[in-house]
């Protein structure tokens, strides 16, 4: 295995470990994991299955929960949203792609917990009650997508910037 890949790996592992230390609530990396994950790994294969992986270890810590299906499919589309960045990474596309990220994971998992029926009602009143309960940690999420989100793309980009050899030739180009 390469220096950049496991160089890459290591930093969604890490990332991925925000989610066990302290934080405020909907504070963590993983947002920005995935983001950063479908930016960088080589294959898309790659960008899927490493960043999925590394949330699967930090909820085999955490524990199982009846959304998690729905937390999974986000993270997912936020890989995907992530292959937009592959050719070209400016900071403004970075921030924007990071609110879009934390907007489709508040939309995504607040639905995931009103269609599983077990805290609103199945109606349309339903789900702008849980929408709206949900809204308290939304801001907590877009701060951490976006703080997370310019460490992981600015750490990186700062590693192949001063330190190219480190990566390899492949990636100070």
């Amino acid at each position: 295995m390469n220096t950049r890949l496991m160089t890459l790996i290591l930093m969604v592992l890490g990332a991925a470990f925000s989610r066990l230390i302290p934080h405020p609530w909907n504070f963590t990396a993983i947002g920005a994991m995935a983001l950063f994950g479908g930016a960088y790994f080589p294959s898309k294969k790659q960008s899927l299955l490493i960043p999925l992986a590394a949330l699967l270890l930090s909820d085999l810590v955490l524990g199982f929960h009846s959304t998690m299906i729905f937390v999974y499919m986000a993270f997912a589309m936020v890989v995907v949203l992530g292959w937009n960045l592959r050719e070209q990474k400016g900071a403004a596309k970075i921030a924007g792609l990071s609110l879009l990220t934390s907007s489709l994971f508040f939309l995504i998992s607040n639905f995931g917990v009103w269609v599983m029926g077990t805290m609103y009602a199945p109606t349309p009143a339903g789900l702008f009650q849980c929408l709206l309960a949900g809204l308290p940690f939304f801001d907590n999420q877009i701060y951490g997508d976006l703080f997370f989100s310019g460490l992981l793309f600015g750490s990186f980009e700062a590693v192949k910037k001063w330190a190219p050899d480190f990566l390899g030739q492949a990636a100070a180009k």
